[in-house]
């Protein structure tokens, strides 16, 4: 928490846990909200769960700005290479080609009533692809970097060598009291990391802090208030499904999801949780392969359908696993304008019935200087499966705008859905109240449901492409013929030519000497 207040114009000049790079950057482009992030590979729904903070795969950014600004797209531009040059990314190559203004999605998650979408931008890059060089800068953002606390941990050829990392940074004004009288920025550092128990090489069913990173946890943060460890034991109240060790007895509750948890704490911050080694070392080993994971009310996926290089057909589909209950959903895409949309094509089945949108927001592209943008609002019936197609025509770029690696293919963004889940539980609609931060990003506002945000898998399209070799053998063609005709005609016009009698041989020549030595005419 940093207690100052950019929105009256005040200028800050001290700076003491908030970072410095980043405060300036909020003062200096008048920011009121910032979310960034960098994720290498695709959050697996139906495997894994519902993630905590989902995030698409690359890096995705968008910024609500203060009504204060006059000129928001220059603006973003600016902003876009000053975050390029901090996490050490290519959010440099953000223009108004990948960059949409939604009209619905993304709403404020601080303070503050402003809805007005024009101080929104919103910007993915699919093929971004996150290494140590953008980790590095965003451990240097803690304040005790990766010296002391759980950062300890985040050693890159560890945390690289998994399933799936995400890396998020996150700041917006939040209230420190219920009556919101006074307020500060929140600034939030997310990781999530999935590893693979078999491709790290762990044969054995069982987790431990050194088997995962190589390190255990000597002691907290000395800046951190709080520093704590939380392992869900939802599904193990006796401990039939696995054994955590060392036990602890400082257990907590909390609604998560839309379900409420139970976890095991472990306080850093309490010189007794080490023991007497100084050491921790978090390990579970399971006992039965058995136990159900909670499946998601809500999940997407994506996929590019027809053949040939000229059109093509875009589906995506949405899951409501509800047994009984209907939600609304509100979907985002933005195509690339090289993908030139045929919206007359668009259809919303459910069960095999059309579902007609409640909302329908369209922007066009236009080449070279925007992508489409599109909005839905959709009604999921309960325990169905929603499809949305639409058919496109691919079109053929100049030989300049080609990747160097065009037969790769150019990916599309992923399809952004925002919906209220029903919930198995009341919601805590108390925003001041202490409660694991990992529970409490999104704002509630209602006790029956809460809010989900689900990223379907980005698209590789391919377009049609030019023979790239063509140039090299017409080169190659070209210079053979030039040498062989222009060397040829060279030699004719400057070479010289004279008639040489043949040299006599060895018999003659030997022959000759004895004649001369006798006075005779050589032969």
């Amino acid at each position: 928490m940093w207690e100052t207040d950019f929105m009256r114009g005040n200028k800050v000049s001290h700076y003491r846990l908030f970072p410095k790079s980043l405060g300036q950057v909020i003062s200096k482009f008048s920011v009121r909200e910032l979310h960034i992030s960098f994720t290498q590979g695709y959050w697996r729904t139906m495997q894994w769960g519902q993630p905590f903070l989902p995030s698409p795969p690359g890096a995705e950014l968008w910024v609500w700005f203060q009504d204060s600004v006059t000129d928001v797209d220059g603006t973003w531009k600016e902003l876009t290479n000053v975050l390029s040059g901090i996490f050490c990314a290519s959010l440099n190559f953000i223009d108004s080609t990948n960059t949409v203004q939604p009209s619905a999605s993304f709403k404020p998650l601080g303070i503050g009533n402003e809805t007005d979408h024009r101080f929104l931008r919103y910007a993915t890059l699919p093929r971004e692809i996150v290494c140590t060089e953008n980790l590095t800068p965003w451990k240097k953002l803690l304040p005790c970097g990766s010296k002391a606390g759980l950062a300890v941990l985040l050693k890159s050829e560890k945390l690289f060598h998994s399933s799936f990392h995400s890396q998020t940074v996150h700041i917006r004004p939040v209230c420190q009291d219920w009556q919101c009288k006074t307020t500060s920025w929140e600034l939030r550092q997310t990781l999530n990391v999935v590893f693979d128990l078999h491709t790290s090489g762990q044969s054995k069913r069982e987790w431990s802090l050194f088997k995962m990173f190589s390190r255990t946890l000597t002691e907290a943060c000395p800046l951190a208030s709080s520093s704590k460890i939380y392992i869900d034991i939802t599904d193990n109240p006796q401990g039939e499904q696995f054994e955590l060790s060392p036990a602890t007895t400082l257990l907590s509750q909390a609604v998560v999801l839309g379900d409420r948890r139970t976890f095991s704490v472990y306080d850093l911050t309490q010189h007794t949780t080490f023991g007497t080694m100084r050491s921790l070392n978090l390990l579970i080993r399971w006992k039965s392969s058995e136990g159900d994971m909670l499946r998601p009310l809500l999940h997407a996926e994506r996929y590019v359908a027809g053949y040939g290089l000229q059109t093509g057909e875009i589906h995506t589909l949405m899951y409501n696993n509800h047994p009984y209950r209907s939600f609304p959903v509100l979907l985002l895409d933005s195509v690339p304008w090289y993908l030139r949309l045929y919206i007359h094509t668009l259809t919303v089945t459910s069960k095999g019935k059309d579902n007609t949108p409640s909302f329908i927001h369209y922007q066009p592209s236009k080449d070279r200087v925007r992508p489409h943008l599109l909005e839905m609002l959709v009604q999921l019936p309960p325990n169905s499966v929603t499809e949305v197609t639409v058919q496109f025509e691919r079109a053929l770029l100049k030989w300049t705008e080609y990747t160097p690696d065009p037969n790769h293919g150019f990916y599309v963004g992923s399809s952004v859905i925002s919906s209220l889940v029903p919930s198995i539980v009341a919601m805590d609609t108390n925003s001041t109240r202490e409660r694991p931060l990992f529970s409490s990003f999104f704002p509630c506002k209602e006790e029956s449901s809460y809010f989900v945000r689900v990223y379907t898998e980005p698209l590789l399209v391919n377009l049609p492409t030019p023979d790239f070799s063509m140039p090299y053998n017409v080169i190659c063609l070209t210079c053979t013929v030039v040498a062989v005709g222009y060397g040829s005609l060279y030699n004719l016009l400057t070479r010289s030519f004279q008639i040489e009698e043949p040299s006599p041989g060895l018999a003659k020549r030997i022959a000759n000497v004895i004649r001369k030595m006798r006075g005779v005419p050589p032969l």
